[in-house]
C-alpha cells in the first residue's frame, strides 16, 4: 500500500459519509484567530510564498482513468492498480497563485494526476509541492509515471515557465530505479515512488519521497543526487515534511498499523555527516513543518493513533524537551504549511479524499 494513499483508507471508511459536517466542528483556538483564506482548490498540498507576497500552492488534482496494467511494474498493495491522466485540464494537477487579497489565478495546469483503487477511495496524487529559487518557480511531480498510469511523463522536478508552461529538469523515476534504498517497504512500495516535500536550500532543490524514505538533492540544471537514504536508519517511517533554517529537519508520517501509537513520530535534525540526530519526539502524523520567530511547528494530519479521525489536524510547537505545544485544533486534513510575510500560518485543508474545488487554504494567527 502507499503511504498518504491507503493509509488514509481507515480515515475514509469512517469519514467517508461525514466530511461536509466533520468540517464544521468547532476548531479548538488557543489562543489564535483562523480565517479561510482561498477556498476552490483540488486536494491542495504544498505552499511557499514567492517573491512578490503571492502565494503559491501545490495542487493534487482530480486522478484519472488511465491504466497502465500490463505495460511496466505496478505499485504493491491494495492501493494498486492505479490510474491516470496526463494532459488533462479538468482533471490534471495544477499550481494555483493566489493573492495577498485572496484571489486564486492558475499558474499552469493539465500537469500529471493519478489515483488509487476505488476499493481505497480513489485518493489522488499530482503536484505535491513548489519552491523558488530567486525568481523561479518549481515544482514536484508525485502523481506521474508508468505505474501511477502515466507512462509518459515520470515523477520529478519541473521548472515553471512564466507564461505557464513546464519542463521536466530532473527524473525522479528514474533516479529511483538506478539508486535504490537499503530498506523499502515490499508491502509498501510504488516504482515511482511517492514524493511529497521539496524546499530550495543555496540555490539547489531538495525533493523527499516518503515511500522509499530518501533526501535527494537538484541543481537546476538537474543533476540529482542522494543527500540521506533515511530507510537505511530508520526503516519505513514515512517522511513526508522538511524545513531548513540554520539546519534541515525532517518529520514523518507513520504508518498506520497495530503498533501505531499517538505522539510516536519524530522530528530529526540532519546533522553535517549526514546523519539523523532526534530533535524532539512526542508529535502524530505530520505533514509539514515550519519555522516562526525562531520557533519550530509541526503541521499534524491527525492526532490519533491508528487511521486519521475526522476533524483532528493540528499545529504545535514542537519543543527539544517536553510535550509539543498545541497551537491550534480542529483541522481537517490538512497537508501543507507555511508561514506568511504577516507571520501567520497558511494551511492547505481538505488536502485528500474531498471533491472538486473542496479544497482551501487557511490563515491561522496565533
Amino acid at each position: 500500500m502507499a503511504p498518504l494513499a491507503v493509509a488514509l483508507v481507515g480515515f475514509l471508511g469512517v469519514a467517508g459519509g461525514t466530511q461536509a459536517s466533520a468540517r464544521h466542528l468547532p476548531a479548538r483556538h488557543h489562543a489564535a484567530v483562523v480565517s479561510v483564506f482561498a477556498t476552490g482548490l483540488n486536494n491542495p498540498r504544498g505552499l511557499t510564498f514567492g517573491p512578490h507576497g503571492n502565494l503559491y500552492v501545490a495542487e493534487g488534482g482530480l486522478g484519472g482513468s488511465h491504466s497502465t496494467v500490463g505495460q511496466c511494474p505496478q505499485a504493491h498493495g491494495a492501493a494498486a492498480p492505479y490510474t491516470g491522466s496526463s494532459h488533462s485540464r479538468v482533471r490534471g494537477g495544477r499550481i494555483s497563485k493566489i493573492s495577498p487579497a485572496g484571489v486564486v489565478t492558475t499558474v499552469v495546469n493539465a500537469l500529471p494526476s493519478s489515483q488509487t483503487t476505488p476499493a481505497t477511495g480513489s485518493l489522488v496524487s499530482g503536484v505535491s509541492s513548489v519552491a523558488f529559487i530567486g525568481h523561479q518557480l518549481y515544482a514536484l511531480l508525485s502523481g506521474a509515471g508508468c505505474s501511477h498510469g502515466v507512462p509518459k511523463i515520470p515523477n520529478g522536478v519541473i521548472r515553471v515557465g512564466r507564461d505557464g508552461t513546464w519542463r521536466l529538469i530532473a527524473n525522479l523515476s528514474a533516479f529511483q530505479k538506478t539508486h535504490p534504498v537499503a530498506h523499502p517497504d515490499p508491502e509498501d512500495f510504488t516504482p515511482d515512488g511517492t514524493w511529497y516535500s521539496m524546499i530550495a536550500i543555496g540555490g539547489a532543490l531538495y525533493p523527499m519521497d516518503s515511500n522509499h524514505g530518501e533526501l535527494d538533492r537538484v541543481t537546476p540544471s538537474g543533476q540529482t543526487s542522494r543527500v540521506i537514504d533515511i530507510s537505511a536508519s530508520q526503516g519505513h517511517v514515512v517522511p513526508t515534511a522538511l524545513v531548513h533554517c540554520g539546519a534541515t529537519y525532517i518529520a514523518n508520517l507513520g504508518v498506520f498499523d497495530a503498533t501505531d501509537r499517538a505522539g510516536d513520530e519524530h522530528v530529526w535534525q540532519l546533522t553535517g555527516h549526514g546523519t539523523l540526530k532526534v530533535r524532539a519526539t512526542g508529535v502524530e502524523k505530520v505533514l509539514g513543518l515550519a519555522f516562526r520567530h525562531g520557533k519550530l511547528y509541526a503541521l499534524e494530519m491527525s492526532t490519533t493513533a491508528g487511521a486519521p479521525a475526522p476533524a483532528t489536524g493540528a499545529i504545535v510547537r514542537v519543543k527539544a524537551h517536553g510535550a509539543p505545544q498545541t497551537v491550534v485544533s480542529g483541522l481537517t486534513l490538512p497537508t501543507g504549511m507555511t508561514v506568511g510575510p504577516d507571520g501567520a500560518f497558511y494551511v492547505s485543508e481538505r488536502g485528500f479524499g474531498f471533491g472538486a474545488g473542496a479544497g482551501q487554504i487557511l490563515r491561522i494567527q496565533p
